[in-house]
């Protein structure tokens, strides 16, 4: 009788131990599961973040410090060909050519309306500027730049004629070694207050 007792305690026992083992391992797989799946969520979050950041610098470059390009000019100063400008810059010529440029600075600047009259409708020889013409504006000549023509843009400029008074903006002035003259970049000109030209804007600008 004892035996068929203790038998009966051992089987219940048995049969307790394996009820209690099979939700203990099917938890560790729930929990195991969790822990992966975090672990998964956790790195896509992670990668999101590094990639956003990346983008974000990669589309913001900083510009060059006023120290660097200070640098930089001064390297460029010292090659063959910025010792060749730097002699044009101090010659005669050149600094005819600075202080025209130097004129019409604050128009520049502005983008304000210049008076000019038209001398020439060809520009110096070999000269690499694309459609222009040479205009005189207080007393000084220019060379009035508006670059390549890539469709009829230029037409109602071809109809200028020497001694037009124009009123012209721009919103660059340079100069080169290779030109006698200050080279203004035309943006607009108006003629006899008609708007013959105006540049269209470059795109994604305003």
């Amino acid at each position: 009788m004892e035996n068929k007792r203790n038998a009966f305690i051992k089987s219940d026992l048995s049969g307790d131990r394996s009820m209690l083992i099979k939700p203990t391992k099917n938890m560790k797989k729930v929990i195991y599961a969790l822990i992966l799946l975090l672990v998964v969520v956790s790195g896509l979050v992670f990668a999101n973040s590094e990639i956003k950041n990346g983008g974000s610098k990669k589309s913001t470059p900083r510009p060059p410090s006023a120290a660097k390009m200070k640098a930089e000019l001064k390297q460029w100063e010292a090659t063959p060909e910025g010792i060749k400008f730097k002699q044009w810059e101090a010659s005669p010529e050149g600094k005819k050519v600075l202080d025209g440029a130097a004129k019409i600075s604050k128009h520049i600047n502005a983008s304000s309306n210049m008076e000019a009259v038209v001398t020439s409708l060809s520009l110096p020889p070999a000269s690499r500027l694309g459609f222009g013409v040479m205009a005189r504006i207080n007393g000084d000549d220019y060379i009035l730049s508006f670059g390549l023509e890539t469709s009829n843009e230029f037409q109602q400029l071809r109809s200028l004629k020497v001694n037009d008074k124009i009123i012209i903006r721009s919103h660059n002035v340079s100069y080169a070694p290779k030109y006698l003259y200050p080279i203004v970049s035309g943006d607009y000109v108006e003629r006899d207050s008609r708007i013959i030209y105006k540049r269209a804007p470059r795109k994604g600008g305003c």
